[in-house]
């Protein structure tokens, strides 16, 4: 559980900055982009606000969690705001596609049945998997998301254990569901493009009286894979929703999400002939590989993923007086994930040589093979939460406090099955491989063996930030977490493990552990002018044996005798609403120190020593908003320098695999005066080490090289109610690696050139 205090500040009434020095201080924030093409993309920053022709801007005020009390402006943390609008302009419609607008985050090809269509989600030098969130309960499980229910996604980043409990000590990413209004309204969008992929949505709002509302939202999405054979992706989702009690005192909102998923799943592509590959063999017989085709699928028939989800959420507000309100938020999900991945392994030049090339046969690359691997997963989470929140304003001399306060009950549960029967798969051609290679012994079930881990956690938090006339904001907070995490798992004997018992004997595996974790943190803010702060903020977070996964070991760091991770982050930042508060910037540097991630054990004594330590530091940079009322832009910047302080000999004084030093990200439209919208967008993700040991001559790949993408859009209302909208990504047809696995030995290519045409209708 981690700790971090977010926190909020007030906007007082003070002078406001001169648009001169606000135009220069844009003029300062962009240079860098046009300089070494290592700009910024979209830290989307705070607000809610319509332009002249009525459009909402990409810049909204607030964040959706009642923990924080004030502005973003005047919040001493940085956080990045995705609106709808964007995800709609860019059509992206998973949360790893919108995630592409805040810089400093990459993708990860999961091992073992961790396919590419989940988010595996590393920010900042850390993974972050496990820290999503939905309305700012803990989300479940880890599967591809989709968008189509969502408001607006918020990422705070740093050590933010105050804001949630046990965490990643790179922070979290929250996304806030659309939810009934009073008025009515219909909107959605049948889009198709590239890889036949057919997809439509509708939005519709229904005023059922002057205080209830009832709102659906539904998808429906079926077709391919860009730029890659088999592959499937479809699913489709319901969202209804009804409120009671709008625009008065006590409000009432139950909402019901249930999405289903049957895809292909991917399992990637070889590495070999990417640039810096490395095979011994080759490297012996002097050989060069040449690349394999990126459409390539390496799978079989039989491959499938399977996800079903149900969620639902009961919130009711009540304001008790003016300035003070009382939430309560209930929420039960579940959801399962069963997946079937075929993935290749190591390129071979035979089936009979499983672990190198064959000298017999290496001058004839088409006879080369790659081995596969059959991953399995059966997954089932369970989510039952109960959070009640207190916000209240008050002063007590001089100081003028913002305080919210709550209590949280969660219960989570995760059950994993161990399937058998996948089989194995007869090495494939390694340049021209089939899916209806034979598969010997396929017949899938379950053997008893399984992972059952729960956690049951009560926490309490209170955040108050207090006012010192118009000027300064300081802010303070604290979470307690009383956890504990029960291991009910079964697993088969070994003649190591149990010698008196007869191999392959299921044979229980109890294991619980249970701690206190405070998390805290603290700020103070400046206030120079009404639309702008400057703050300086320390917080910390935790996360425990078991944390991320629910999974207990009796050794190693998931082991109850183990520390919680720690993690502190100190930041220094300012933050500016320009341009009549159209624009948004912000600017941060931050050091972030995570220590107790890895354990060792005496040779000698048999002692287990606790250690490891990473740090990331970093410079933050953001704009997004509306520089006219035509011209809207999101724009964000990352350099961050990472380093194994404490690791094993290989390890230390390295990087921190995964981490690129810079990354940049950028979105912008402008509206023409009859009906055109035109707009663009570019990413940059500098190289990143796949493994932070020192060896020179890594099997494989040891780094990810560098790429900018480009990508388009230009949309033209027909009606006031229909517009057309084309999407062009990848313009340049960039081929380049959008994530790898562990070992670099197989990766997903990043999408070629494709287009998406869309037909959007709003009533």
């Amino acid at each position: 559980m981690a700790h971090i205090e977010s926190q909020k500040h007030a906007l007082p009434q003070q002078p406001r900055l001169h648009q001169t020095t606000a135009l220069t201080l844009l003029a300062l924030a962009l240079p860098g982009t046009a300089a070494a093409q290592q700009a910024a993309q979209t830290p989307t920053l705070p607000k809610v606000e319509v332009t002249a022709t009525g459009e909402q801007t990409y810049k909204a005020d607030t964040v959706s969690s009642p923990k924080f009390t004030q502005p973003l402006v005047d919040t001493p943390q940085t956080i990045t705001v995705i609106k709808k609008e964007i995800l709609r302009e860019q059509q992206a419609t998973s949360l790893t596609e919108a995630l592409r607008n805040t810089p400093g985050i990459t993708l990860l090809l999961g091992e073992g049945g961790n396919s590419n269509q989940k988010d595996n989600i590393f920010m900042r030098g850390f993974d972050t998997s496990g820290s999503v969130f939905i309305d700012n309960v803990r989300d479940l499980g880890n599967f591809g998301r989709d968008t189509f229910n969502v408001e607006q996604i918020e990422i705070s980043k740093g050590a933010v254990g105050a804001d949630n409990g046990r965490g990643a000590p790179s922070g979290y990413v929250n996304l806030s569901s659309k939810s009934p209004f009073a008025d009515n309204a219909l909107s959605g969008s049948i889009s198709y493009g590239t890889a036949e992929n057919l997809r439509m949505t509708a939005d519709v709002n229904r005023q059922l009286g002057e205080t209830s509302a009832f709102r659906l939202n539904v998808m429906k999405q079926d077709g391919g894979v860009a730029g890659r054979d088999h592959l499937e992706s479809k699913r489709w989702g319901i969202a209804p929703s009804i409120a009671f009690g709008l625009n008065t005192p006590t409000r009432t909102t139950l909402s019901y999400l249930h999405v289903e998923q049957d895809n292909v799943p991917d399992g990637g592509i070889p590495t070999v002939g990417l640039k810096g590959y490395y095979n011994a063999a080759l490297a012996a017989a002097g050989i060069g590989a040449r690349k394999v085709d990126t459409e390539n699928f390496y799978g079989s028939k039989h491959d499938f993923e399977d996800v079903s989800l149900d969620m639902f959420t009961v919130k009711v507000e009540h304001d008790v007086a003016p300035g003070t309100t009382v939430r309560n938020t209930s929420r039960w999900g579940k959801v399962r994930h069963e997946l079937l991945l075929t993935a290749p392994g190591s390129a071979n030049s035979s089936a009979t040589n499983p672990n190198g090339i064959n000298a017999g046969n290496i001058d004839n690359p088409e006879t080369w093979t790659v081995t596969r691997s059959r991953q399995t997963k059966w997954q089932e989470n369970e989510l039952l939460t109960n959070q009640t929140n207190l916000t209240t304003e008050f002063s007590t001399g001089a100081l003028t406090h913002s305080l919210s306060a709550g209590l949280e009950f969660i219960h989570e549960r995760q059950l994993t099955k161990t399937l058998t029967g996948a089989g194995s798969m007869v090495p494939g051609n390694l340049y021209n491989p089939s899916r209806h290679d034979p598969v010997s012994n396929y017949d899938l079930g379950t053997d008893g063996r399984k992972a059952d881990g729960e956690t049951t956690t009560i926490g309490a938090y209170l955040f108050d930030t207090a006012k010192l006339g118009d000027r300064w904001q300081f802010t303070a907070g604290v979470r307690l977490d009383r956890y504990r995490t029960e291991a009910r798992n079964t697993v088969a004997s070994t003649a190591t493990s149990h010698p008196t018992l007869p191999v392959g004997t299921l044979v229980p595996q109890n294991i619980d552990a249970k701690d206190t974790l405070t998390s805290w943190k603290v700020g103070a803010l400046y206030k120079p002018a009404a639309n702008g702060s400057i703050y300086a903020a320390y917080a910390t977070s935790k996360q425990p044996p078991g944390g991320s996964n629910f999974t207990l070991s009796a050794t190693g760091i998931n082991s109850p005798n183990m520390d919680p991770q720690e993690a502190k982050t100190i930041e220094l930042g300012t933050k500016w609403d320009l341009l009549d508060e159209r624009l948004a910037f912000t600017a941060a540097i931050y050091r972030t120190e995570n220590k107790n991630d890895l354990t060792q054990t005496d040779p000698v004594t048999g002692d287990v020593t606790q250690w490891g330590k990473k740090t990331v530091k970093g410079i933050e940079l953001g704009l997004v908003g509306a520089i006219t009322p035509a011209w809207q832009v999101s724009a964000g910047l990352a350099k961050m320098k990472t380093d194994v302080k404490e690791g094993s000999t290989s390890q230390q004084g390295n990087a921190v695999q995964w981490s690129p030093e810079l990354t940049f990200t950028a979105w912008t439209t402008y509206r023409l005066p009859f009906g055109l919208t035109v707009g663009g967008g570019a990413r940059y993700v500098d190289s990143m080490l796949r493994s932070s040991n020192n060896v020179t001559a890594t099997t494989n790949m040891p780094e990810v090289d560098d790429y900018w993408v480009y990508d388009a859009m230009a949309s033209y209302e027909i009606s006031k109610n229909v517009s057309l909208q084309l999407n062009v990504y990848n313009l340049t047809d960039k081929k380049y690696v959008a994530s790898m696995n562990n070992n670099g030995g197989r990766y997903t290519p990043g999408t070629p050139r494709s287009a998406l045409l869309s037909a959007n209708f709003q009533f």
